[in-house]
């Protein structure tokens, strides 16, 4: 199977349930909110999180993909900055647990993190700090990285790193890898349309977009959102939420249903799994209706939970619907 490799924010995720707000605001956090802490209020946080029951994940939104596609027995490896301590040795070993060749470069300031607070009420409040993740430099990154992969999987929050990316970029052309990529967030991709577009239209092969992004990009609604990225890559996918995926790919248009979902508890991490899912079918060599269909299907489980874990034997029955979905 072909190897698949990530590169993305390396954080931590930390699920807490608080029993009122009163750690929101000795934090000062607004709550329902999210919002970037510096390395004085992570200390705090630290020594707060020490005496609560937390639970702790590997994530990041590349990190979440690939983590994903190791589960599911995919060949991949995952590049990300972490600090020496405890949460960087954490992820490291999740990492490795799960079967992801991890490939660290460990920076000065401590590993991020990205801290959810669950109030009784059920409002999420989110404390993030990027740490050593946002100091990823193109100073960083080698050739040799790379080697023996044949995909080359984006996480479009680093694209605000023109240099980094563009290295990462041209390591890849030049060693012959696809890149994949996602478009992360529509604010972002507002922020640098143009750099996006450059990228989009010289390195990049397959676009994973949700259709706010899809809209900040081109300014169209879905479909013609699509039609316009697919003028720029190899393979164009518009995630529709409830509404399903469409994908593009030369003059071929696919359109895949949505699962229905009955409770969604949480969205965080739907993007991250369908793009697994699709790579997960592309490295199967499956067509790219089943690979939506794939996708969609690790979509319906994550919004199903709070976090991005899933456990084992959601894991079990997972696997088990893909082989139907590849055998009908």
């Amino acid at each position: 199977m072909d190897k698949i490799i990530g590169i993305g924010n390396a954080l931590v995720d930390i699920l807490a349930r608080v029993d009122s707000d009163a750690i929101i605001d000795e934090l000062h956090l607004t709550k329902g909110g999210i919002e970037f802490i510096d390395e004085k209020r992570l200390t705090k946080l630290k020594e707060m999180m020490s005496s609560m029951q937390a639970h702790k994940v590997p994530g990041g939104s590349a990190g979440n993909t690939i983590r994903a596609l190791a589960i599911l027995g995919s060949n991949v490896g995952f590049i990300g900055k972490i600090g020496d301590d405890e949460y960087g040795k954490f992820y490291k070993a999740s990492c490795e647990k799960a079967g992801i060749e991890p490939t660290f470069i460990t920076g000065d300031l401590p590993t991020g993190v990205a801290v959810t607070y669950i109030t009784p009420d059920g409002e999420r409040t989110f404390a993030d700090y990027l740490g050593s993740a946002a100091t990823l430099t193109s100073e960083d990154l080698t050739p040799e990285m790379l080697k023996d992969c044949s995909y080359l999987y984006i996480e479009g929050y680093l694209v605000q790193n023109h240099e980094m990316i563009l290295k990462a970029a041209e390591m890849a052309k030049q060693q012959g890898l696809q890149i994949c990529i996602d478009l992360a967030s529509y604010n972002v991709v507002e922020a640098d349309k143009d750099f996006f577009r450059m990228l989009l239209t010289k390195y990049v092969d397959i676009v994973f977009s949700n259709e706010e992004e899809a809209k900040a990009f081109t300014g169209e609604d879905p479909e013609n959102a699509l039609n316009d990225i697919s003028q720029l890559c190899s393979v164009a996918i518009v995630k529709m939420g409830k509404k399903g995926s469409i994908i593009k790919k030369g003059t071929e248009t696919i359109r895949v249903e949505a699962i229905t979902v009955d409770n969604v508890i949480d969205t965080t991490g739907a993007g991250d799994y369908f793009a697994a899912g699709f790579l997960y079918g592309l490295t199967s060599g499956y067509s790219f209706a089943k690979c939506a269909q794939i996708g969609s299907l690790l979509a319906s489980k994550v919004i199903s939970v709070i976090g991005t874990e899933l456990k084992e034997e959601t894991w079990e029955c997972i696997k088990s619907e893909i082989n139907a979905i590849v055998t009908e």
